[in-house]
């Protein structure tokens, strides 16, 4: 069912953690209902994380608001009864009982992170200032160094690492790194 003037963007609390499964419940309850035609969409805002573990890459998804989701509804006393009897919902934000639809400027925001969320993996920094790393790609694949600057923003590291005896600085890639 496509969006229609009276459907409103809520946002729901739900149990930390237990966002997929509330949205699971809020889904196959108001089917049981035939209440499904009052809500469009529910949303919940994961982003894709790159993390490496035990030296290889591995993608997450990473909820970008934990504890929250968001639906797109027109709001009646029944289905708003629904959603709050579902396991793993705690309450419609501001006021359970009252819920105030989101401000235009609000769910653009939340729906142009989505967006820009969905096409882009950012890399979770494993790694801290004055750790020991090895490379483990590139030219000087298996020297070792010590982490001197983190830029979080580039998904680069600054190790410094001796060559013929004498302190190197290399820019390199999370990924082309590891913990030793």
């Amino acid at each position: 069912m496509s969006a229609t003037a009276q459907h409103k963007w809520y946002t729901v609390k739900t149990v930390s953690g237990q966002e997929k499964k509330a949205k699971l419940y809020i889904e196959s309850e108001l089917t049981r209902e035939g209440l499904d035609k009052y809500v469009s969409q529910i949303l919940i805002p994961l982003e894709k994380v790159i993390q490496l573990r035990k030296g290889k890459k591995v993608t997450v998804e990473r909820n970008f608001y934990p504890g929250y989701l968001f639906l797109e509804a027109s709001l009646n006393a029944e289905v708003l009864h629904a959603i709050k009897g579902v396991t793993g919902v705690a309450k419609f934000l501001p006021d359970n009982d009252n819920p105030v639809p989101l401000r235009a400027s609000e769910v653009n925001r939340i729906l142009g992170k989505v967006d820009e969320l969905s096409g882009v993996e950012s890399v979770e920094v494993p790694y801290v200032l004055g750790e020991s790393v090895k490379v483990i790609d590139g030219p000087f694949n298996g020297f070792s160094g010590i982490i001197e600057d983190i830029n979080e923003e580039k998904k680069k590291l600054k190790v410094i690492v001796k060559i013929f005896g004498r302190k190197t600085p290399l820019e390199l890639n999370y990924i082309q790194v590891e913990k030793e």
